[in-house]
């Protein structure tokens, strides 16, 4: 049976709304299989949902977001793929191919796999039609499990190593990084729960990113 693409979807939103709430994943899970008939939602797969294990499908988002009283749009998360930007955009593998100027089974690759491997001026071509900022261009040239995995090891380490990895990886400044990376570690020590902050590195570490002057 065919399943309805599944929407970018913001995890941290929904675990704080549902926190604020003060709900648990099992009295979410629960509303979730009475109300709106979706009998196979289960506690441990809302905290999957939480902690970007896998997205909701679209029937998913519009039951969690009735359950925590508001809006689909307040879950949805920026677009994390190629086909995630294409779907935001509205547009057909043919209009980006063509706009790009790459072959459409070659554009279609890439999106299948995820992976984001053209040139400079096809990169440049995406980033308008999509309007992708760094951090769209770093998650679509999948790179961004390697970057959340090295935040995560900066957590641990402060030697130069791993700000020098991330800094590569992101295509930004060491300095910037060194400013992001110290904001970054004093939210994880900052936060109630240091390992549902530690799961949303990335995130985390582009807005530290945006925030410097």
């Amino acid at each position: 049976m065919h399943r309805s693409p599944s929407p970018a979807f913001d995890a941290a939103a929904a675990h704080r709304i549902r926190t604020a709430l003060g709900l648990g994943p099992e009295e979410v899970a629960h509303g979730m299989r009475t109300a709106f008939g979706l009998g196979h939602v289960t506690p441990e797969l809302v905290t999957a949902w939480e902690k970007k294990q896998l997205p909701p499908g679209k029937e998913e988002l519009a039951a969690l977001a009735g359950m925590l009283w508001c809006s689909p749009a307040d879950l949805a998360g920026r677009p994390r793929t190629l086909r995630e930007h294409r779907l935001a955009r509205g547009f057909t593998p043919e209009e980006v191919a063509a706009a790009i100027g790459l072959d459409v089974l070659a554009y279609l690759r890439m999106e299948q796999e995820n992976v984001w491997r053209g040139g400079d001026r096809p990169t440049q071509q995406l980033r308008r039609l999509f309007r992708l900022d760094r951090a769209d261009l770093v998650a679509v040239s999948g790179r961004h499990a390697k970057l959340s995995l090295l935040l995560r090891e900066t957590f641990t380490s402060r030697g130069a190593g791993p700000a020098r990895a991330v800094a590569r990886t992101a295509c930004l400044d060491r300095r910037v990084v060194d400013i992001a990376l110290r904001r970054l570690r004093a939210g994880h020590t900052a936060a109630p729960d240091p390992e549902v902050f530690a799961s949303h590195a990335v995130d985390h570490f582009w807005e530290a990113v945006r925030a410097n002057p």
